[in-house]
């Protein structure tokens, strides 16, 4: 199985972009994790909200492939624990997944294209971060999970 991170617009702020290839590196001692960004839609007074998720819920389409189970992050899901969110990859292993793969949005969250493909949300905390802190974020669970697969010393209860 491979971990696809599907996230909108890059990552400017260098030592949030050093800790993510950190993690990435790490987590793909376990499981192939690729972290693609989607470039950003520039606002303008011309665009609306909802123009820009239109255009980049077209390029987050784009990007994914038949079979793909996909999950949003998004403020609205699902929160879970560490090991929670640890069985839940390991499930989607079990079962012979190809791609698990992870969006995090835009500013502006998802079109309504993007909800109605996605299979699942995933919340990671109640409180609103930058984008780029969920990046950041997400990619230590990832790897945090699988060191909990693994049994490793990493994750403390």
């Amino acid at each position: 199985m491979k971990i696809v991170v599907i996230a909108v617009g890059k990552t400017t702020t260098d030592y949030i972009a050093r800790g993510i290839d950190e993690f990435l590196r790490r987590a793909n001692r376990y499981v192939g994790v690729e972290l693609l960004v989607i470039p950003d839609v520039r606002p303008s007074k011309a665009q609306s909200e909802e123009s820009q998720k239109q255009q980049e819920g077209r390029s987050i389409l784009a990007a994914l492939q038949p079979g793909d189970i996909v999950t949003l992050l998004d403020e609205r899901g699902k929160e879970m624990g560490s090991r929670e969110f640890s069985a839940m990859i390991e499930r989607r292993m079990v079962q012979g997944i190809k791609r698990l793969v992870f969006v995090i949005g835009g500013p502006y969250g998802f079109s309504k294209e993007v909800y109605d493909r996605a299979d699942d949300k995933l919340s990671l905390s109640r409180m609103t971060f930058t984008h780029e802190m969920v990046r950041l974020f997400f990619m230590e669970q990832v790897y945090r999970a699988m060191t909990i697969m693994r049994g490793e010393p990493y994750h403390h209860d």
